[in-house]
Formats: structure tokens, C-alpha cells, sequence
């Protein structure tokens, strides 16, 4: 039985100065690594001196408190004493926001709020793939089962903005029933007819690319509303709820608490919702506008420039809403006969699905595999907001080899001129409006797309790395990692893992390994960018990021070898494991690879510390090696 941590997680909590002192919280391999907002406020002497805890260290802006092997079992405690989230964040200031450049804060951003709907949405997809068929197979729209299904399936994706405001209020730390309020303003039926008119009041930019009729006003201020309406969409009500958290904030501060809980919602919405439409609409609207003018010259100076083009940034137009400057231009295209402007970014779906197969194959998290099986089977039929949203996206580059491969396929397709013959279904089902009488290489040439998309999308995501999105300890069976052994050796001599130079313990650049309080043993220089097995056993520990990883080995000696110093920092970055946790090693079997020289670019050290963990269970630990040693170089030799 797993023991209970409950007590030191208690006690640490309230001596880094409690929950409300703390901004964020990770952990490596050893430590727990708090962002405290004033540290003065941890009495770090009492945390030094507390059973359960090695030592502290104050370095990197962090406060970590040393608790060893068991750090997963103390932090999980941790978490639930403290009422953090399971990324480890806690409801702090507006200071605590995703770091990384504004694209990487801005992916971090929007795919952490579709991660609480994602077994919802891949399931909508999914029903939209089954009235797909329906459709295939002759049911009439009108059908009752067809109608209902419809319904449950599309439903979801209509109505996406209000599950945005939701978990957009939830982040930005807004009253939920307001940000609803908001979302329900911006797709309230019939909406779009209140705007429009059979002759709008005057236009707006009349002859540029952002030309926009106007039907109505607020108190005399133009609405210019997207045609498109706001349904389905994702940036504008993110938007909305972002700015009508500020205002409720300042509403808070002033507002007297007598009457606070209606009158703060009443403001906020009184000047949230007319700034939506006000500005959102328009900013969003003159967006795709100018999307749609700057593709049609594209277009115009090259066909094949555009289907690349077209192809590499679709995904990321339909992400910002801003493929709308398309589609009308698409359907009034087709009204006239066959169509060419969105032949390039109907097959792309099909490489999120062999991006998904390749991240099924290989990724080690249980719960990815299972949300990639959905997103996969919507993706065939052209939904692929749970593959983006939920698990391309957020992993980035399966997301970029995705466009890669849409902008090949798609220059491929204007190439031979393919044409779009009629407005059809999406995915598998747009393989119909294709079919061209009395031409069979159109649809040919569609096929030979679909098939490189799969294999692309396979193939361009089988060259990086697939990473880690949920974190914590991989799952493996509990016999393959907790299976003690029988006896341990009096005495075994361990080989060097890694090829480098030797460098004493005490002379490593961070104090809890220097002071060996996390075991003795030595550290390495390293010369080569692996770590090998240096003796047969069992992997216990293999930490997300691959930076750290830890042996039990069949003598009885447990050795935890830490790649660099401060490395989790880099989220697996330069990293490669070439086992699981729970795997069965035998002595020179590569476990780990990584890329020195990007580690070094980054800042850190790549100094590796190879410690037996489990010191106390010998009466020595001696280093028999010093200088350069080579793999197989007798290291450490322990001793009862």
C-alpha cells in the first residue's frame, strides 16, 4: 500500500506560506519546485529540519524542497492540499500566465482551453461522422434520426462558444455565469438578421478589400457583423471574455459588497457585449476580408503558389476564423461552375489522421492514445478540431508537419488543375464532388492527395520527437516496477554509463547533489550524448522529459543518473529515451540520448550526476575512477 503523504504535504503547504503564497508548482525527479510570490513568507529552517524532506534550495527564482525517489507520491499530496490544478498551477495573480514567445503563449493558451472538452468534442466529431454516413447512404435531412443526430453531433460546434467561455472564464478568472452571458449575446438566434437589411444605411471603406455595408448602429457607432455570424467560432469569444475580465476585476474594486453580486455582472456585460460587437466584429471581419483579397492576388500572380500557400496556413486560418474571406469567394466560384480556391485545403484533414496514427504508435501516454482514436475517426470525415485543438496543436510539431504537408499536396493539386465540381461533404465524403464527367483524372487526382496526406502526415511526424502533454510518471504494471529484490549484493562494482570526464560529487554546480544528500556517488563531464545501462535491471524512474532516469539494477544497487543541472526546465527539449519505464535493461543497452550542445545553448550544464540512491542500505560507496573514463570503466563499487 502506497503511503500516505498527507501530513508533510500539509505541513509544506503551510511553510512555504501557504496556498495563497504559491504561484506555481512543478517537480522534477528529486525536488519539488514551488514559484512562490514572496518567499520571505517560507520558514525554510523548519522545512530543512522536517522528516520527509532532504533539504531546501533556493536557485532559479525557485524555492525547491528536496524529497527524494517518492517526490511523484509527495507532490500529488501537495497538489490536493493546496487546491492545485493537475498542471500544476494554482489560481494566483494575472502575473501567472504562459511563458515562451506570444506564438508559444498563444498555442499554450487556446489549446489549454479546449483540454477540459476534449472527450466531448472528439465524441461530437465522431457523431458527425456517423450522419455523414447517414447522408452517403441516402437518409434524407429531414429524417427524424437524421435530424436528432445531426444535432447531437453539430450541435456542440455551433454552440462552441459558450463551452469556450466557460473554461475562457475559468482561466482568466471571471465569473462563469457572466462569461456565459457574453457568449450567449454573440450567437443569440437570428442575430445576423437584425444586422442586415435588403439596403444597408451607408458603407463603410467603400472600393478597398475591407468594403462593409451597414445595416444598423449602436447609439450611432457602426455594427459591421460577419456574415459568417459567430457560431462556431473560437477567437471571438475568447477575446470578449478576456476583456470582460479586466472590467469585472475593476468593477470589483470598487462596487460596494452590499450589492456587488448583481451590479458588478450588470456593468460588465453593459460594456462587454456592445465593445463585442463594436470591435471584435470588425477586427475580425476586415481580417478575413483582407485574407480573402491577399489570396485572390495570390492566386491571380500563380495558381501553384496558392495551393501552397493555401495548403501551409488553412489550418491556421480556420484556427483565427479567418478562412470566411475564402469561403464566400468559394461559393459565389461554384455558382458559376467548378472551383479552384478551396481544392488545396479539402484533403488536409487526412494529415492530421496519419499524424495521429504516427502519435498513437508512439507516444507513452495512455490517456493521448485514447483521445487520438476519436480525433482520428472525425478526422477521416473532415472534423479536425479534436486532433488540433486537443493533441497536434498543443504537441506543435506534429501540428507543423501537417502543414507541410497540406502546402505539398496542395501545390499538387493546382498543379493539374484540379477542380472542385460541386459544394459536397468534408473528408472521405468530399471525394463526390470530385467526380467530373468525362474527365476521371480529377478524381484521381484527388485520391493520389488523400493517400499523401496520410503518408505524409505519418511519415514528416515519424522525424520529431513526439512529446510529453499531460506529464507525470508513465503507467506501467505494477509488477514490472515494484517487484523487490530478493537480496542485495554484499558487494558490486557499477560501470561508468556515459563516456566523459570524471568530476567529484562536491564540485557539481547544485547543492543538493554536491552535498550528497540525495546518495553519494560521482558526476560526469560527458563527451558523448548518451546514457547506456550500466548493468542489467529494471528502469524504476523515467521522468517525462527525459532528463533523469533511474535503474534498480539485478544486484540490488538503485542509481538515479541526472542529465545536466536545472534540465527540466527545457520540457524534454534535446531529449530522447530509447526505453519506458518498467522496461527489463541489460548492461550496455542504450537508455538515453541527448544533444549537448543544445543543452549548453540553453544555458545549462550538462554535468550528470550518477548517485546510488539507496546509499544507506551499504556501508560504502567508493569511486574507483577519476579523469577521462570510457563506457565500461569500473566507476562506483558498493559494499555492505
Amino acid at each position: 500500500m502506497a503511503k500516505d503523504y498527507t501530513d508533510l504535504a500539509q505541513d509544506i503547504v503551510a511553510h512555504v506560506g501557504g496556498k495563497e503564497n504559491i504561484t506555481k508548482l512543478v517537480h522534477c525527479v528529486t525536488r519539488l519546485r514551488f514559484s512562490l510570490k514572496d518567499e520571505s513568507k517560507a520558514d525554510t529552517e523548519y522545512l530543512k529540519n522536517r522528516d520527509g524532506i532532504v533539504t531546501v534550495v533556493k536557485a532559479g527564482g525557485q524555492y525547491q524542497v528536496v524529497i527524494g525517489n517518492h517526490v511523484p507520491d509527495v507532490y500529488a499530496a501537495v497538489t490536493k492540499a493546496a487546491g492545485i490544478s493537475g498542471e500544476g498551477s494554482i489560481d494566483a495573480d494575472e502575473g501567472d500566465v504562459p511563458q515562451g514567445n506570444l506564438f508559444d503563449r498563444f498555442i499554450a493558451l487556446v489549446s489549454g482551453l479546449f483540454q477540459p472538452m476534449l472527450g466531448a468534442l472528439s465524441a461530437a466529431g465522431m457523431i458527425k461522422g456517423v450522419v455523414a454516413i447517414m447522408a452517403a447512404c441516402g437518409v434524407k435531412s429531414t429524417d427524424g434520426a437524421y435530424v436528432v443526430l445531426n444535432a447531437a453531433g453539430d450541435g456542440f460546434f455551433q454552440f462552441l462558444p459558450l463551452i469556450l467561455a466557460l473554461t475562457a472564464a475559468k482561466r482568466f478568472k471571471m465569473e462563469k455565469f457572466t462569461a456565459l452571458a457574453i457568449g450567449f449575446a454573440l450567437v443569440y438566434p437570428n442575430i445576423a438578421a437584425s444586422f442586415t437589411a435588403d439596403k444597408p444605411l451607408y458603407t463603410l471603406f467603400a472600393g478597398t478589400p475591407i468594403e462593409s455595408p451597414i445595416f444598423t448602429t449602436f447609439f450611432g457607432l457602426p455594427i459591421i457583423f460577419p456574415a459568417s455570424s459567430y457560431l462556431s467560432t473560437v477567437l471571438p469569444i475568447i477575446a470578449a471574455v478576456w476583456i470582460g475580465s479586466k472590467i469585472e476585476k475593476g468593477f470589483k474594486k470598487v462596487i460596494p459588497d452590499v450589492v456587488k453580486v448583481f451590479i458588478v455582472p450588470f456593468f460588465t456585460l453593459l460594456i462587454t457585449v456592445p465593445l463585442a460587437f463594436l470591435v471584435i466584429g470588425p477586427v475580425m471581419t476586415w481580417a478575413s476580408d483582407l485574407v480573402g483579397a491577399l489570396f485572390t492576388g495570390i492566386y491571380g500572380f500563380s495558381p501553384i503558389l496558392y495551393g501552397l500557400v493555401l495548403g501551409a496556413t488553412w489550418q491556421i486560418l480556420v484556427m483565427f476564423g479567418l478562412h470566411w474571406g475564402l469561403v464566400p469567394l468559394a461559393i459565389l466560384e461554384l455558382q458559376k461552375g467548378p472551383g479552384v480556391l478551396l481544392v488545396a485545403s479539402i484533403a488536409i484533414c487526412f494529415a492530421q489522421a496519419g499524424a495521429l496514427l504516427n502519435i498513437m504508435m508512439r507516444t507513452k501516454e495512455e490517456k493521448v492514445r485514447q483521445l487520438s482514436i476519436p480525433a482520428f475517426i472525425s478526422a477521416l470525415f473532415g472534423v479536425t478540431e479534436p486532433a488540433i485543438y486537443g493533441i497536434t496543436l498543443p504537441m506543435r510539431t506534429p501540428f507543423i508537419m501537417t502543414c507541410i504537408s497540406g502546402a505539398l499536396t496542395g501545390s499538387y493539386l493546382a498543379f493539374f488543375d484540379v477542380k472542385l465540381q460541386v459544394m459536397g461533404g468534408m473528408g472521405l465524403f468530399a471525394i463526390p464532388s470530385f467526380i467530373e464527367v468525362g474527365n476521371s483524372m480529377t478524381l484521381i487526382h484527388f485520391l493520389i492527395a488523400i493517400v499523401a496526406n496520410l503518408v505524409l502526415g505519418f511519415g514528416l511526424t515519424q522525424l520529431v520527437k513526439i512529446p510529453t502533454l499531460y506529464g507525470g510518471a508513465q503507467e506501467v504494471a505494477a509488477e514490472e516496477i515494484s517487484q523487490p529484490v530478493e537480496e542485495i549484493a554484499p558487494e558490486q562494482v557499477i560501470p561508468t554509463p556515459i563516456v566523459g570526464k570524471v568530476v567529484a560529487l562536491e564540485d557539481t554546480p547544485d547543492a543538493v547533489f554536491a552535498s550528497g544528500a540525495m546518495g553519494q556517488g560521482v558526476a560526469i563531464e560527458p563527451s558523448v550524448g548518451e546514457v547506456i545501462a550500466p548493468a542489467d535491471g529494471v528502469v524504476r524512474l523515467l521522468f517525462p522529459t527525459n532528463h533523469a532516469i533511474g535503474l534498480a539494477t539485478d544486484d540490488g544497487a538503485e542509481i538515479l543518473i541526472h542529465v545536466g543541472m536545472d534540465t527540466v526546465a527545457l520540457e524534454g527539449e534535446g531529449f530522447t529515451a530509447h526505453v519506458t519505464q518498467g522496461s527489463k535493461v541489460k548492461a550496455g543497452q542504450l537508455l538515453l540520448s541527448f544533444d549537448m550542445d543544445a543543452i549548453k545553448k540553453a544555458g545549462y550544464p550538462v554535468t550528470t550526476p550518477v548517485i546510488v540512491t539507496n546509499t544507506a542500505d551499504y556501508k560504502t560507496v567508493e569511486t574507483l575512477a577519476n579523469g577521462d573514463v570510457q563506457l565500461g570503466d569500473a566507476l562506483l563499487k558498493v559494499s555492505k
